[in-house]
């Protein structure tokens, strides 16, 4: 019985370590965009700095899961109220912004992602890439939502699986350049508190994902769980990232690196096997960017919809399973928001628009966070 027990266990703290680390990869990450702006424009620093990043992160997490369980608060309304205290009202409405913030660039990467890498493939302009993108992403979020909801941490599986089919054999066949530019980056190299506040704008945008957290802290028998899962996530996360920094390292040297606007199909257009990775990456980066793209219209769409539509519009979509007109109005407003901001394209998106979250999350997260911590000594108080 004891050893059902502890598989169990086992089983679960690997699943809440799975919902971090496929939180974490989708199409926007699997492009290399972020690994780039983030961590490889550091040179020798990037070897570290995802480790640091995702200590950082793991420390929140585990605060948030640890406190959620502790509580029994498995959705972000209770758990905010409960948090807060007292301060609630005003860091609700800080977390609304954030929230809207979220849904505006996350989805709009998302397109961008789509979109840069369809123009990689097919070499049709980026503007039309996006729009073909769009169109695609606002009819599944209309229709085929639940779909992708399911397939969703299958597709985050495949993004996965591959780019260490894409980055492992490359990392091989590139080892001799990767020593020759770690070399040359370790002779020279580029400041240490730029990159390490690189590195905590990197976590400091991650912890948004507190919302979508606390509701999987229920599945933990108590709360001291949160340390061993989190610490698996982190460390799985770090191994991944610093992966993809050694793929990018491999060709940082070569002509036409800093312009890639896709720099994973950069990889396999100058490294071994890109007859057949450069087609299996670019199908996965562009599911991984529509689903991510899916559920966020969805959401934002449904949190409007639930606004404006009377009880009757919201009974009748219930009982025919069909979106009355004004849910497809909303939809339609928020994918073209999101196809107008992604004309920034993919880059400028991911060092600019995700800079903007983290500086969001500053005042509404994490400095509360910390307040948290000490005060009530991590809970205990």
């Amino acid at each position: 019985m004891s050893n059902s027990k502890k598989k169990t266990s086992t089983a679960m703290l690997l699943g809440l370590a799975g919902v971090w680390f496929t939180t974490h990869f989708g199409g926007g990450f699997a492009s290399g965009a972020q690994m780039y702006s983030y961590y490889v424009r550091y040179g020798i620093w990037s070897l570290i700095m995802p480790t640091l990043a995702m200590a950082y992160n793991a420390l929140f997490f585990i605060y948030a899961f640890r406190y959620a369980r502790k509580h029994e608060l498995y959705d972000y309304g209770s758990y905010n109220k409960s948090f807060y205290g007292k301060y609630s009202p005003i860091f609700s409405t800080l977390f609304e912004v954030l929230y809207i913030t979220v849904m505006c660039v996350a989805p709009a990467v998302a397109f961008a992602t789509g979109g840069s890498t369809l123009e990689n493939l097919t070499g049709l302009p980026y503007m039309l890439c996006t729009l073909i993108i769009g169109v695609f992403i606002f009819i599944v979020a209309i229709y085929g939502t639940d779909l992708v909801r399911r397939v969703s941490s299958v597709i985050s599986i495949c993004i996965i699986a591959g780019l260490l089919i894409v980055m492992v054999p490359n990392i091989i066949a590139n080892w001799g350049s990767i020593s020759e530019n770690l070399g040359a980056m370790a002779s020279s190299p580029a400041p240490f508190w730029p990159a390490l506040y690189s590195a905590f704008i990197y976590g400091t945008f991650q912890l948004a994902n507190v919302a979508v957290f606390v509701q999987h802290a229920k599945s933990l028998e108590n709360e001291d769980g949160a340390y061993p899962s989190m610490i698996i996530g982190a460390v799985a996360n770090a191994l991944f990232m610093t992966l993809v920094c050694l793929g990018l390292i491999g060709v940082y040297s070569l002509p036409g690196y800093a312009q890639a606007k896709v720099p994973t199909l950069f990889v396999v257009e100058n490294g071994v096997g890109a007859g057949f990775m450069k087609p299996l990456i670019s199908i996965l980066i562009i599911l991984g960017a529509v689903s991510t793209a899916v559920n966020m219209v969805a959401a934002m769409t449904k949190r409007v919809a639930n606004v404006i539509e009377t009880p009757e519009e919201k009974k009748r979509e219930a009982e025919t399973g069909k979106p009355v007109m004004k849910t497809i109005v909303v939809a339609l407003v928020v994918a073209l928001a999101d196809f107008a901001i992604a004309q920034f394209g993919l880059l400028p998106l991911i060092q600019k628009g995700y800079s903007f979250i983290a500086y969001l999350a500053i005042p509404v997260i994490l400095i509360p966070y910390i307040i948290h911590m000490v005060v009530t000594r991590w809970d205990t108080k």
